[in-house]
């Protein structure tokens, strides 16, 4: 069975989208690892200014807590894409 995730984008990857977020076919026991995969699929497909280096380094967040990659996906919830940030 597959299931429908919504990943809003923040940082460089909302100027990708102009929605600001996107909707992901992933199976119902995907791990953040898997997400990982389909965002960068995704991305490669759809988003010319795509940079996978910086999808690499991003962080996926719950509405909770930020996630690690061997953990399930969420089904309850919007998930967020991060992308690492530095400033002054």
């Amino acid at each position: 069975m597959t299931a429908t995730v919504s990943v809003r984008l923040f940082g460089a990857f909302r100027d990708l989208a102009p929605a600001a977020v996107v909707e992901l076919p992933l199976p119902d026991d995907a791990s953040v690892a898997t997400l990982r995969a389909a965002l960068e699929a995704h991305g490669r497909g759809h988003w010319p200014a795509f940079q996978p280096g910086l999808l690499a380094v991003s962080v996926f967040a719950s509405a909770e807590r930020v996630l690690r990659e061997h953990e399930p996906v969420p089904r309850d919830g919007e998930l967020a894409v991060l992308p690492p940030v530095s400033g002054g």
